[in-house]
Formats: C-alpha cells, structure tokens, sequence
C-alpha cells in the first residue's frame, strides 16, 4: 500500500515540532523541503526524531516516515515530491512566501498534467489569511489553461496555527521541544483528508484574530516589559505582578474588540486570555525575552499584533490604552545582536519618534494612538 504523501516548506522547529508532526502521527509519509543542508542530511539519513513536550512529566512522540529535500541544489525533486503529496504546507514566515512560490507553482503545473487528485495548500504562518497571500504570488506564476485547470483540483485553505517552541537546548539536532498545547485550525467547507489535530470551520477570521491578538499580542508585549524591567525569560516576567497585570490588562483590550467584533462569549474570552498566560508562565520553557521579542519592526507594522488591534479598538470606540504603551515598550527594544532592533533605534535616532510612527506603524502624529504612544514614549 502507498503511503499517504505530505510535503511541508520549512524544517526549522514549528515544522518538525507541529505540522511535519501531526502528518506523520496520521499516517503521511513527510517530505520536508528547506535550504538548511545539514538539517536536510540529518533526516535523510536518520529518518525519524524526537518531539519533546515541556511539561513536569515529559512526554516524547516518535515521529518517523519523514526525508528532505534541499531545494537549492534539488528543486526538481521538490517538483516530484510535489506531483504524488495530498498536501503542501509551509511553516516558513510570511516574507519567504514570495520565494517558495515558484517552485510550488512549477510543482502543480507538473502535477496537473499527470494526475486530477486533488492537492490542498495550506500556509501555515502567523498571519491573517497566509494561504491567500501564497496562492497570489503562485497564481501569477501559471498560464491561463493551468489557472483554469487547478480550479476544482488545487484547494488553498488558510488556517490559524497556535504552538510555543521555544529556544532549543536538544542533544541531538532534529529533536525538538514544544508546549503540550496546540491549535490548527483550516477554513473549508469541503470534505478533506483527515489529518490528527486538524480543525475544521467554515470562517477562519475569528479564530486568527483570536489568536494573533491574544497570543502573539501577549507573548510579544510580555518580552518588551521583560526587557525594560531587565528579565531574562517569559516565565520570570510574569512572576512580576505588575508586568503580569500591564500584559493582561492589553490582551483583555485586545480581547474587548474580538468580542465586538466576533461576537465572542465574554466569560469564555477572559478564561481563554488566562488559559494563555498561564501556557506563557510555563517553567520548562525559559524562553528568553530576547529571543521573544527579536524583529521589533516587524510587529510594529499596521496589521501586525500591537497596532492592528490598537486601530481596530480604536474604530470601535473601545480602549487601547494599554496597546499604545505596548507600543511604546516595543520602541525601546534595543537588543544589539537583534538586526531590526538595531535597525529600529537608528531611525529612531535619526528621523524621530514621529517618523518612526509613520514610516513604519502608518499612525500619523495626529492620530490618539500616535499620540499615547508618544505620551508612554516620553515617560
């Protein structure tokens, strides 16, 4: 019998640790395809490894049936990879997306013409619809006659995906640890293969903002008070009163606006903000707060997680008072060995806050977002 095929973009430790994991769990063969060579070989030649849970009583999952493909030097063996997979995942960052979509494209012209099994994509990636931004740079890559052939036989689904890894501290190069907790969550209103740990809804939007604005807003916020107030890890953050009360205090106003928005239950919102505290104050991860807090200019961009809810909140007419603070405690994530926050400070330096505001949040000074920041800023 032939093994079900899965073929995942990225081998760093969401892809092991996560989505190459659960395929695995459910019985697909996973064909992981990255550019880091000795991770490559390492799997090629041992063909399994160990994902670790960061709890008390550790538990570890076996995870085998997995090889991988460098797509520098062997993209046609992706392409091939590609022709036989049920599924295509990515768990790379948004900004590499634009990169790998050749290479997917090449792979479905090439599978079209060999089999009318359908193929599902699904970018797994901290970012409101992924999945649409992947299919964009893929579609304009195709002819006429493939766009219209995939129609009905390449399904793009976005999904909102939720698992701490931490920084890796393993014997061996593959293994990984992870948080027990995990949430995959694909919007179809298809029938699709089954994967273990897949969810499955009609309408993705309150499950991303759910939690790109609780967990991402939390976990980022949590690192740039950590850091100003001179803490090492997440964990020993929280154990500070008043950073644990500044962090909650800004997810519930985050919370305040999916609630709004999404109609969501008030009780079930507050128990799911403190169900996530508490995944952040776990002990076994001693997740820096640099680490955590690495690429400032990234999560300060419009739709990220400090100013996209800022600006939602405010539409709604709803605090962001605490989000604007946030915002300001990002600002003074001056990390050296981190190149956005050396990058961050420069500008600040050079241009000033009010620039900075503009140039790389689109708040303009006017703006009362703008202007609490500039307020926190200052103090």
């Amino acid at each position: 019998m032939i093994m079900k095929q899965a073929v995942h973009f990225g081998a760093g430790n969401i892809g092991r640790g996560f989505i190459g994991a659960l395929f695995s769990q459910s019985g697909y063969h996973v064909t992981f395809v990255d550019v880091a060579d000795q991770i490559i070989q390492e799997l090629n030649s041992k063909k399994s490894y160990d994902v670790y849970m960061a709890a008390e009583h550790q538990e570890v999952q076996h995870i085998t049936n997995v090889s991988g493909i460098n797509s520098k030097t062997d993209p046609e063996a992706v392409v091939e990879a590609i022709e036989k997979a049920t599924y295509v995942t990515t768990a790379v960052g948004v900004s590499i997306l634009p990169g790998i979509a050749p290479l997917i494209a090449k792979g479905i012209t090439s599978r079209l013409e060999k089999t009318d099994e359908k193929l599902y994509v699904i970018a797994c990636e901290n970012q409101i619809s992924a999945t649409d931004i992947l299919k964009e740079h893929v579609v304009k890559l195709l002819d006429p006659d493939t766009r219209t052939k995939m129609e009905n036989q390449v399904i793009f689904m976005n999904c909102a995906v939720d698992r701490i890894v931490p920084a890796q501290h393993n014997e061996k190069l593959l293994d990984v640890l992870v948080e027990p907790y995990f949430e995959w969550v694909v919007e179809t209103k298809d029938s699709i293969p089954e994967v273990t740990g897949m969810k499955i809804v009609s309408d993705i939007q309150p499950y991303i903002e759910r939690k790109l604005f609780t967990v991402n807003t939390g976990h980022a916020v949590t690192a740039y008070i950590g850091y100003a107030e001179g803490k090492e890890t997440i964990d020993q953050a929280l154990e500070d009163t008043e950073i644990y009360q500044k962090v909650k205090a800004t997810v519930e106003e985050t919370g305040n606006y999916l609630i709004k928005r999404y109609g969501l239950n008030p009780s079930e919102h507050q128990q799911y903000i403190e169900k996530i505290l508490g995944r952040f104050q776990n002990k076994y991860f001693k997740d820096d707060v640099r680490r955590v807090g690495r690429s400032p200019i990234r999560k300060l961009g419009p739709e990220d997680r400090l100013v996209r809810p800022a600006r939602e909140a405010q539409k709604l007419g709803l605090p962001f008072t605490h989000l604007a603070q946030a915002i300001a405690y990002c600002l003074k994530f001056d990390v050296d060995t981190d190149p956005e926050a050396v990058e961050l400070q420069k500008q600040l330096k050079e241009k000033g806050l009010q620039a900075v505001l503009q140039d790389i949040c689109k708040l303009d000074h006017e703006n009362p977002i703008a202007e609490e920041v500039t307020r926190f800023y200052k103090k």
